[in-house]
């Protein structure tokens, strides 16, 4: 069983930066994709990026070009980096480990608890 851990949300002005982590446990991190959603309240969850196994990278078009995903598998910690964040960004940013090596719809895909980010004025 894998357990990803958050980290890193909380407060951030309108154009501001945050680095969200998501630390996991076991052996199979490097062997997998990992991605970061974010769900905002009575909406449905929404991919905001992804990194395959072999660090190949995806982004949804709202971020492209303001968050960046990295993996360091000596740490089996996945990160995303958030630059200019809009006051709409304000969701919870949950972690998931896919079940394969790419960036595909699979089964055993593992999720973190969340993380909240929240804009201030």
């Amino acid at each position: 069983q894998v357990q990803l851990v958050e980290s890193g949300g909380g407060l951030v002005q309108p154009g501001g930066s945050l680095t969200l982590s998501c630390a996991a446990s076991g052996s199979i991190f490097r062997f997998r994709a990992m991605g970061w959603y974010r769900q905002a309240p009575g909406k449905q969850r929404e991919l905001v990026a992804g990194i395959t196994s072999g660090n190949s990278t995806t982004y949804s078009d709202s971020v492209k070009g303001r968050f960046t995903i990295s993996r360091d598998n000596a740490k089996n910690t996945v990160y995303l980096q958030m630059n200019s964040l809009k006051p709409e960004e304000t969701d919870v940013y949950f972690c998931k480990m896919y079940g394969s090596s790419r960036l595909v719809p699979s089964t055993n895909n593992y999720w973190g608890q969340g993380t909240q980010v929240t804009g201030s004025s």
